[in-house]
């Protein structure tokens, strides 16, 4: 059988169209479509990558920001602690020690008065005891007492330092009137001349003598002038007696307290420690 090319020909042109034609309106088309489709999936893909990648590093910087956030509040919190604990200590060792003083005080002040009232009371014993002796003496001085009372202001005059001569002596001189013969009672006439004598031997005093009585002497005499002082009187004896008495009673007072004080002291650490 013979071919007829003019219709293989003619077969070939329309395959031909054909396959233009589906390339032209349908494969390409399709080609576009299936290529525009993997790009925006590709697109979506790394978009999606991005985002997560963002994501992550979000997730990752929340991450440390919460760890410093949690490392920060722990430091807040132990430093506030520490500083609770710090300043409850220091208070703490206040109020103890306002305890301490407030009891050292109030010992002190419960001592004091203790002390104080003793002391009022023995002064006051001691006062009725000496107003009593001189009361006693008072009354027991006679003419025998008076006139060895003058012996003995004469030998004291005798005995006297020579500084002490002088300045009375120089009394005498610029102002008679300054210098006294004191006595606790009115001297006799004759007791009188006898301290006459004794002035005018001692001190070669030539003029009148001043004298003056005065009872709280208490059977003594004295010759006062010139900013110096000679005589004897048992106010002096009791004087010297009363003194010693006082610092006695001081003694004794300070012996209490520093006592007092030393238990307060053994106490306060037992005190410290119970707390």
């Amino acid at each position: 059988m013979p071919i007829d090319w003019f219709t293989v020909a003619a077969q070939a042109l329309n395959f031909g169209a054909l396959v233009w034609l589906l390339k032209r309106f349908l494969y390409g088309p399709i080609l576009q479509a299936v290529d525009a489709r993997e790009k925006r999936i590709a697109d979506e893909l790394a978009d999606a990558a991005a985002q997560q990648d963002q994501a992550r590093q979000e997730r990752e910087s929340f991450a440390k920001k919460n760890a410093d956030f949690e490392q920060q509040r722990k430091t807040l919190f132990d430093q506030a602690k520490n500083q609770a604990s710090a300043q409850g200590k220091q208070w703490l060792a206040q109020a103890r020690e306002a305890a301490s003083a407030w009891s050292a005080k109030r010992q002190a002040t419960l001592s004091a008065q203790a002390q104080q009232i003793d002391g009022v009371i023995r002064t006051q014993a001691q006062q009725e005891i000496f107003a009593i002796t001189r009361q006693a003496l008072l009354e027991l001085a006679d003419v025998d007492l008076e006139q060895r009372i003058c012996a003995v202001f004469g030998r004291r005059l005798q005995d006297a330092d020579e500084p002490v001569r002088s300045a009375l002596t120089r009394a005498f001189k610029t102002d008679p009137q300054s210098v006294q013969v004191r006595s606790a009672f009115a001297l006799s006439a004759s007791a009188r001349s006898a301290v006459e004598d004794a002035l005018r031997d001692a001190l070669e005093v030539q003029g009148p003598v001043q004298f003056v009585t005065a009872p709280e002497l208490v059977c003594g005499i004295e010759l006062v002038g010139g900013g110096q002082k000679i005589g004897w009187n048992v106010a002096d004896y009791l004087a010297a007696m009363e003194q010693r008495l006082a610092e006695q009673m001081r003694a004794q007072g300070d012996a209490v307290g520093e006592a007092q004080v030393a238990v307060a002291e053994r106490g306060a650490p037992a005190a410290s420690a119970a707390a």
